[in-house]
């Protein structure tokens, strides 16, 4: 599958949030990464301004884990797809994903070597 490894989030569900982590630290390795989030992985209750809103996804809480899991990886780029302000009337799915990319911002901002920094 052209070099992606998937896990969803029914093998969250089965196998634990600490399965999951622990096989995405031994997919990762010491390499440089680059973190894509589709919004739509949040369940619709957490981020329901979405084109394509998908129940039974993450809590913002275990996403958050997920990325916070990322400290110390060299993260060389990241984005956050999918928000529809038009869906997003209480702008929840807003305040996610400005949230996620706060996160994102301070991870990449640690991992940046101290000659360039």
């Amino acid at each position: 599958m052209l070099g992606f490894a998937r896990i969803t989030c029914p093998q969250i569900q089965a196998d634990g949030p600490r399965a999951a982590l622990d096989r995405m630290h031994a997919r990762l390795g010491g390499r440089p990464i680059y973190v894509s989030i589709d919004i739509d992985v949040l369940d619709p209750a957490h981020a329901p301004g979405t084109g394509t809103p998908e129940i039974g996804g993450l809590t913002s809480r275990e996403l958050l884990m997920f990325l916070r899991e990322l400290t110390g990886y060299r993260i060389v780029g990241a984005d956050v797809v999918e928000v529809s302000p038009a869906y997003d009337h209480a702008q929840l799915t807003g305040i996610a994903a400005a949230g996620l990319l706060y996160e994102l911002i301070c991870l990449m901002a640690a991992g940046v070597p101290e000659a360039i920094a």
